[in-house]
């Protein structure tokens, strides 16, 4: 990870409140950072967390204090269940704000996943996790998500995904699911532009698209902008 997209996350994690208020010994930004790389490194606990920590200390000094050393797998899973998570989401949404550039045409393709081996709380692995993310074509990049309360509340979640978003000049794609017209609305709320998908779960809607269509092929599409 270069040092441009290194500091975005400590400019980020900063806004963290810290749960702790006595037997400090290692600073939050600390803790939080190596977590996160940990992580993206592929990390499966908090033991595998500390070994990451470990192998990288020099490396991580180069930008985060360690005032005592790497954290043990206790102080991370101590700190860990105590923060904030609604804390935690509002820092890593600055993060991948500061990350990617919805403006100028950008394609964001919004889609609700069932997350298999998922896990709610630390590293307890039981029960699975429905997720709502918006991924940003050009970037590559899932640029945020949310929980919903199960599947087949996708709904909720889109709508709370959207309120999320800069997506002032950008084009979202929605499956199915998402063709409905409060969901376009919030599109336009937004000024951005949409493409719905249309399925046989709304025959009429489906019925009429196929009829304007066939009309305007009859016709090769006169006075009707298209490509």
């Amino acid at each position: 990870m270069d040092a441009p997209a290194t500091a975005k996350i400590l400019c980020a994690l900063q806004a963290m409140p810290d749960p702790r208020h006595h037997n400090i010994r290692h600073k939050l930004i600390d803790i939080l950072t190596i977590a996160l790389f940990a992580v993206i490194g592929g990390a499966e606990g908090w033991v595998d967390v500390v070994r990451y920590g470990r192998s990288k200390r020099e490396w991580l000094k180069g930008f985060l204090e360690l005032p005592n050393g790497i954290p043990s797998h206790d102080t991370f899973g101590d700190v860990f269940a105590r923060l904030d998570p609604d804390a935690l989401e509002a820092c890593f949404r600055a993060w991948m704000a500061s990350m990617v550039q919805l403006a100028g045409g950008k394609l964001v393709a919004i889609d609700g996943k069932s997350l298999r081996r998922s896990f709610e709380h630390g590293w307890d692995k039981s029960g699975m996790a429905h997720m709502v993310s918006a991924f940003v074509q050009a970037n590559h990049m899932v640029f945020a998500q949310v929980k919903t309360d199960g599947k087949g509340q996708e709904l909720d979640g889109i709508h709370k995904l959207l309120g999320l978003l800069e997506l002032e000049g950008a084009v979202v794609t929605i499956d199915a699911l998402g063709c409905q017209k409060n969901i376009a609305q919030d599109i336009l709320d937004a000024h951005g532009q949409y493409v719905l998908q249309v399925k046989d779960n709304q025959p009429t809607l489906h019925e009429k698209l196929q009829v304007l269509f066939k009309e305007l092929m009859l016709e090769k599409f006169a006075g009707t902008r298209h490509d």
